[in-house]
């Protein structure tokens, strides 16, 4: 429901510059499609295929830059690691289209972003080769961050019910959601050099993935339970920590979001990929290919 009443200064956050408090933004910096990256450092490897740079900014881990790709205006932003960072982004990019930051009230007419991740993930699927392209059909979160709103009926309960009884999860963890990508976009990257699945999007590197180095893993055998799970003859596909965030959130605001996933690692077998930085390079100049026609 729209809030008419002016938001207060400790809840909408401006510089002095007017600008957006993290993300260091004003509403004319951001362009209506958008790529995420994690690594500040992954920005100029997309923008560096801008026929012009309009915007270049950067603050905290946030790194933005808006530019024409053939024409189209893009804009790219580093989120850093993590559904945490995916809050700040989100609301303050939503903020920049939705909110009128002189009146500080929400505008009549909302606009809706596209907005794409371009991230790299891990495999547990022993079929799913090193180097492929994986775009999340779906995103089931072992975070928290949707708890924290209320939602509505886009979340998959049956499937989160289903795979809550499959892993025996920990009650002391927060209850998975599942969210799905945006159908438009979906389709956009469905076919060619991509294959969909299921997206796991977890809370650490480590322990909730999985890892052991000098620490005792609650749950030895959660990856094996991931992997073995089938909903509908679906099964989950790969692990990030950005994906269930990103949809989530994404539904929440009214914008359209899809994640694409660079596989460089596969944990079924204990591979890693010889060439990432060369795989991702590859899936960026495919996606911004696709976006022109957006």
């Amino acid at each position: 429901m729209k809030n008419s009443n002016p938001l207060a200064p400790s809840e909408l956050i401006l510089n002095k510059d007017g600008s957006i408090y993290h993300l260091n933004l004003l509403p004319k910096d951001i362009a209506h499609t958008i790529i995420t990256v994690g690594d500040p450092d992954r920005v100029s490897a997309i923008t560096k295929h801008f026929d012009v740079i309009e915007v270049s900014k950067h603050k905290r881990e946030f790194k933005t830059e808006t530019g024409l790709y053939k024409g189209k205006r893009l804009t790219v932003i580093s989120t850093g690691i993590g559904t945490d960072n995916i809050d700040i982004v989100f609301n303050e990019l939503d903020a920049l289209v939705n909110i009128d930051f002189k009146t500080r009230t929400i505008k009549d007419e909302l606009t809706q972003l596209n907005i794409i991740r371009i991230g790299t993930s891990g495999a547990i699927q022993e079929h799913i080769p090193l180097d492929s392209f994986l775009v999340s059909e779906i995103g089931i979160g072992f975070d928290n961050l949707l708890h924290f709103y209320k939602t509505a009926s886009f979340i998959n309960s049956e499937l989160s019910e289903a795979f809550v009884k499959h892993t025996q999860w920990n009650t002391s963890n927060s209850k998975p959601y599942v969210v799905n990508g945006d159908e438009t976009l979906l389709n956009l990257f469905t076919g060619e050099n991509f294959r969909k699945g299921i997206t796991a999007t977890n809370v650490g590197f480590y322990g909730p993935q999985g890892r052991k180095l000098r620490l005792v893993l609650q749950d030895d055998l959660l990856n094996s339970k991931l992997e073995s799970f089938n909903y509908n003859n679906q099964v989950i596909t790969n692990l990030e920590m950005e994906t269930s965030g990103i949809y989530g959130l994404a539904k929440l605001l009214g914008h359209k979001a899809i994640s694409l996933n660079a596989i460089i690692a596969n944990r079924a077998n204990g591979t890693f990929s010889e060439k990432p930085k060369e795989t991702v390079a590859l899936l960026i100049e495919n996606t911004l290919n696709k976006l022109v026609t957006l």
